[in-house]
């Protein structure tokens, strides 16, 4: 078959700007990866034949087995993984139910390594890998405990791959965003309305993203605001980094 891309969590905010912005690229088919079937069956619609949609939820094992299976029968040429599926809260990492620490470990890192190692041996050289990790990954964040320590696996996970496949002349990208205004942000806490400072768009971190990994670089890291948090990571202690993030969530805990 042709070349494909394959965009895991297509159905989200972010996800529907990755296939809008994949449909400019020369790529045959896309192959839009999500849980729900009536919600690709509507991104279908919107987004045309080019799109076909796979139910996958990748928490699921038996979900995955089936996904491997299909990418091993049909061989595609895959140009493009984008690994943007992810869940995260704000709350007492105590707070959270076994099945939530379970979920967001499986979703947010085992996924992201498996389809990986599902996806490399169809890639051939100048094939890319976007892997969505977090500006919070750049320090440990309470309160988005869980959701901060699994992107940073994703971004430590991802710049090493990326040295571990440069001889085959496939890119791996590390997407460390902001906040970014999606539905994923729970827009109060404990009854309060929250501040999101940086908020940008879905579209604007897909294309940047995008021209970054076309560019060959191992992190892409959107608008100056985000940048200048990366910045402070590397120059501040995380201690002082952390009383930094715990003054500005004061009125929230």
């Amino acid at each position: 078959m042709g070349s494909i891309a394959m965009i895991t969590g297509a159905t989200g905010g972010l996800g529907q700007e990755f296939v809008r912005e994949v449909l400019k690229e020369k790529i045959d088919e896309i192959w839009a990866v999500a849980r729900n079937e009536e919600k690709l069956g509507r991104l279908k619609e919107r987004f045309g034949d080019k799109l076909r949609p796979v139910r996958c939820d990748l928490s699921n094992a038996d979900d995955l087995s089936a996904l491997k299976a299909l990418i091993n029968a049909e061989k595609p040429d895959i140009r493009l993984l984008i690994n943007n599926a992810g869940m995260g809260d704000m709350g007492e990492s105590c707070g959270f139910s076994d099945d939530v620490v379970s979920k967001t470990a499986d979703l947010n890192c085992k996924a992201v390594c498996l389809l990986c190692n599902y996806a490399i041996p169809f890639m051939s050289k100048g094939a890319r890998i976007l892997n969505i990790s977090s500006a919070s990954s750049f320090q440990p964040v309470p309160y988005i405990n869980l959701y901060a320590a699994s992107k940073a696996f994703v971004r430590s996970y991802t710049r090493a791959l990326n040295v571990e496949l440069k001889s085959k002349g496939i890119i791996c990208t590390a997407v460390c965003p902001g906040w970014i205004d999606t539905d994923m942000l729970s827009k109060e806490y404990k009854g309060k309305p929250v501040k999101f400072p940086g908020l940008v768009s879905p579209n604007r971190v897909a294309v940047q993203a995008l021209r970054d990994s076309a560019k060959g670089k191992d992190m892409s890291v959107c608008t100056l605001f985000v940048k200048y948090e990366h910045f402070l990571s590397k120059l501040l202690p995380q201690k002082v980094l952390m009383k930094i993030w715990m003054y500005g969530i004061r009125d929230y805990v």
